[in-house]
């Protein structure tokens, strides 16, 4: 178990004003003092919404991701999950088997589950989840797109952006899911914790974290 001495197994550190966050290879943040557990772009029910396309995607993904939440969850034992927009793909993917699981999901988290809505819930109900604005959360301002914080010692904690880094070149290349601290923007772009969702370069003067082998490593 992760706490005030002792860090998640592959995590870096992050220390923003005296405030520890923990950067999971499990692609969430941890933040110890608060008991919070922060991930964006789940992206749940996307293969069925390409299904409804004709695009044959296997629909076994949504379990990998929870899985892997559930497992964070009862190691870290949060007093909250919140999940930073675009837990859902779109309502097309709302089946009725997935809300059920999302309706079942704090009983099993074993804690409040908090939604800051993102792109993707536009248009969409779920039932005791609702899309809530961004807010801060003391030394943290939370929202799905980057923003600027508006407090002058918070930091930004978003997704959105499915940050990755670009490492090597030609047959070599690796695209690796990133962590992405811009310090004079004071924000930290998340990447998508669902494994159906691509990524974007995450911008060289970044600092960047890698996540690779079950361990989060940093660029220079």
């Amino acid at each position: 178990m992760s706490g005030a001495g002792r860090a998640w197994p592959g995590a870096a550190e992050l220390h923003w004003h005296g405030h520890r966050l923990e950067l999971l290879p499990e692609r969430a943040v941890w933040d110890p003092a608060q008991g919070l557990l922060l991930l964006a772009d789940v992206h749940l029910g996307k293969a069925e919404c390409f299904q409804a396309s004709g695009i044959p995607l296997p629909s076994d993904g949504d379990l990998a991701n929870l899985n892997r939440l559930l497992t964070l969850a009862h190691g870290l034992r949060p007093q909250r999950v919140v999940v930073l927009g675009d837990l859902i793909h779109s309502r097309l993917g709302l089946t009725g088997e997935l809300r059920q699981k999302l309706s079942a999901l704090p009983e099993l988290l074993g804690c409040p589950l908090q939604l800051v809505g993102g792109n993707h819930e536009a248009g969409s109900w779920l039932a005791r989840l609702p899309a809530e604005s961004s807010q801060g959360c003391g030394p943290l301002w939370l929202s799905h797109m980057p923003q600027q914080a508006p407090g002058s010692e918070q930091l930004n904690l978003c997704g959105h952006l499915h940050p990755v880094a670009l490492l090597g070149g030609g047959a070599d290349r690796l695209r690796l899911p990133c962590f992405g601290f811009d310090r004079q923007r004071r924000q930290l772009q998340l990447p998508a914790f669902g494994d159906l969702t691509g990524g974007h370069p995450c911008a060289r003067e970044l600092q960047r974290w890698v996540v690779a082998d079950d361990q989060v490593l940093a660029l220079p």
